[in-house]
């Protein structure tokens, strides 16, 4: 492989998995609409061509793919936006097919559905309950059912010094500024986010193994871990000594009377109350040992303390 298209390189997972293919030696063209924050991002980069193009425009993507070998889509637009995914989503297939080459796609674990007690493993039935969980659903089902080569990673949310709009990141990105912070649900259920480079790292080892295409891929975190730790490693990486207000679905509905993100949030708050956890049985059987790195090291990584 020497050429991949990242769809979405401005974004969470999306520029991360252009700095680990770059690390990896492939030439890289990174898309998005916004060109200033590609340009922020890949300037230093010699290894990547920033590309400006709007992902619901089929000429801009198929010039985009043009002698490129994978095409990554990790694009992702607001919820308030959501019911357009499948438009989007057949423009990429449709460039996958025009261009012949493979294709992986940055899932999340919304089609898993609610918590079956027991960490999820991919052959597991998804039984997504919400909107949003279903339209995803509908996205992995137009992938299997096109006829391209494809791998469909799942992750849990993100964090990093980079993410934003994160459920984790809302926490630490206050922390860093002193401001009053939250934390999104209750801190004594154990959840897990995953190290965007290590997400990265998992994902690019993920497209270089053959044997990976036509199969749908968990990649979990270094493990779940409570909020109460979560919040006791950022109060001893940091000193921040301000109370850290706990966010509850009540109060994200009481928001989402005025706020629209909020709104459309409030549905998938059950994923910080029953937490969906990801088996890697399977990535580390087939492909080898994943790449964790610890919550503290991956705070402290936030908060660049040395």
């Amino acid at each position: 492989m020497k050429k991949v298209l990242v769809l979405g390189a401005s974004g969470n997972m999306g520029s991360a998995i252009v700095q680990e293919c770059c690390e990896r030696g492939f030439w890289v063209k990174a898309f998005a609409r916004n060109k200033e924050r590609l340009e922020q991002l890949f300037k230093e980069n010699s290894h990547v061509e920033v590309l400006q193009g709007d992902v619901f425009n089929l000429t801009d993507l198929h010039n985009a793919a043009e002698d490129v070998d994978l095409i990554v889509h990790a694009v992702n637009i607001p919820y308030q936006e959501w019911g357009k995914l499948p438009i989007l989503m057949e423009n990429v297939i449709q460039t996958v097919k025009k261009r012949k080459v493979k294709f992986a796609y940055v899932d999340n674990i919304y089609a898993y559905g609610r918590s079956v007690g027991k960490m999820m493993t991919e052959d597991m039935p998804k039984n997504p309950h919400t909107k949003k969980g279903k339209i995803r659903l509908q996205l992995q089902n137009m992938i299997k059912e096109s006829g391209i080569e494809y791998i469909i990673a799942y992750f849990p949310d993100f964090y990093g010094p980079y993410a934003k709009n994160t459920t984790l990141n809302t926490t630490t990105d206050a922390v860093k500024n002193n401001k009053k912070a939250v934390f999104l649900g209750n801190p004594k259920l154990a959840r897990e986010y995953i190290y965007l480079p290590d997400g990265a790292k998992t994902f690019v080892n993920l497209v270089l193994h053959e044997k990976a295409y036509g199969q749908e891929w968990n990649i979990p975190s270094y493990g779940a871990i409570t909020g109460d730790e979560i919040i006791e490693i950022i109060r001893e990486i940091t000193s921040y000594d301000k109370k850290i207000t706990i966010v509850t679905k009540r109060m994200v509905q009481m928001l989402g009377l005025f706020n629209p993100f909020m709104r459309e949030f409030a549905e998938m708050f059950y994923l910080v109350d029953e937490p969906v956890v990801l088996s890697g049985e399977k990535y580390e059987r087939e492909i080898g040992p994943l790449p964790r790195t610890s919550y503290y090291d991956g705070l402290k990584e936030i908060f660049q303390i040395n």
